[in-house]
């Protein structure tokens, strides 16, 4: 998404974009300057059993949420506009873009922003058996969305201003390749078998598809205007991705990479951020100032029912054995708990200033 906080069939077209030869890595972490202050230390967090956690873009934290209470247990600080959030598979580490880009509406002049810290931009790494930030990974320029490989080795990070997909090696924070793509990708996500990385442009209206064996994009999808995140059945078979410009979800077949169908999702509709249920069936869709959540069968490829989450749900996310949604509102500053069987919003829990991004983690 274009700096601001915040998915008829179309034929699928096949434009291999280039893969770039990554720059020299820069250190994985920064030292203070000599002769700084000496930085306060840290107040322990509590470590929930079951915890939701939000980033706050504007605020620069990550607010802890336990939720066998439903109550916050503390916010920590991470850096410049903390958005797109990934839980390692061990649910031992998450990941966190992190920008120094200015925050700008859609049609706002960027020459009269200030211009970006690029000293912000990189990756926090978050240990959650602590909920401490361990070390901020360099991570290309303007970090928007983040991925990590099954195995946890690798991160992908999509970088929003120079048109690029980043991988990052975890262990010592280098920058091993990088991937021309269409400009402004946002939504990245790892398909099931791990095989590959999927990158949505919301400049091209496309997704892209890279090869992690044969290092290299092999395809792009056109899937509708401003395509914002991505969605996997469980299995691999079919991807659903938003197209938020043209009120519909592209249903893409993941292994003839060919585009099925198109699901209208009704006039007004802002579709957003995707979550698939644990057994495929259904798929939750935010729609940003439509202010729903869609629900969407995944069999029959249509529209079953909506609830009204609260004001520009963007970031969602649903707990471990489904039953309970979670929605980042980002003008009201809270995230609303909804009941899955009852479509019903439960509660609502204050935030940190500009939630956008949504991750649980069970142990």
């Amino acid at each position: 998404m274009i700096k601001h906080s915040l998915f008829l069939t179309l034929p699928c077209v096949c434009l291999l974009a280039a893969c770039t030869s990554a720059p020299a890595p820069g250190p994985a972490h920064e030292a203070a300057p000599s002769g700084a202050a000496p930085t306060p230390a840290p107040v322990a967090i509590a470590v929930p059993r079951h915890a939701l956690y939000v980033t706050n873009e504007r605020a620069g934290t990550l607010t802890i949420i336990d939720l066998d209470t439903f109550a916050p247990v503390g916010s920590l600080p991470l850096g410049k506009r903390p958005r797109g959030i990934v839980a390692s598979a061990d649910r031992t580490r998450l990941y966190v873009a992190l920008s120094g880009s200015p925050i700008a509406g859609p049609g706002v002049d960027e020459s009269k922003l200030p211009p970006p810290d690029k000293g912000a931009d990189g990756i926090g790494e978050v240990d959650t058996t602590t909920n401490t930030l361990l070390r901020v990974l360099r991570a290309g320029s303007d970090p928007e969305g983040v991925a990590i490989s099954k195995d946890g080795t690798e991160a992908f990070i999509a970088n929003e201003d120079t048109g690029q997909v980043s991988i990052v090696r975890v262990a010592d924070g280098a920058i091993t390749q990088s991937f021309t793509v269409g400009n402004e990708p946002e939504g990245i996500a790892v398909t099931p078998d791990g095989t590959q990385v999927w990158a949505t442009s919301e400049d091209a209206g496309a997704v892209y598809l890279i090869d992690l064996a044969a290092k290299k994009v092999v395809t792009s999808i056109e899937v509708g205007a401003r395509p914002r995140s991505i969605a996997f059945t469980p299995d691999g078979s079919r991807a659903y991705i938003p197209a938020e410009n043209e009120a519909h979800l592209t249903v893409v077949d993941a292994k003839a990479r060919k585009v099925l169908r198109k699901i209208p999702l009704g006039e007004g509709m802002r579709p957003m951020g995707t979550v698939m249920s644990p057994d495929g069936k259904q798929l939750y869709v935010s729609t940003g100032r439509s202010k729903m959540v869609l629900i969407v069968d995944t069999t029959s490829n249509t529209v079953v029912g909506q609830i009204e989450a609260g004001q520009r749900p963007w970031g969602i996310a649903l707990s471990a054995d489904g039953s309970t949604l979670y929605t980042a509102n980002g003008p009201s500053n809270d995230v609303s708990v909804i009941d899955v069987a009852t479509k019903m919003v439960t509660k609502k829990i204050p935030v940190g200033d500009g939630p956008w991004g949504l991750a649980v983690v069970s142990r």
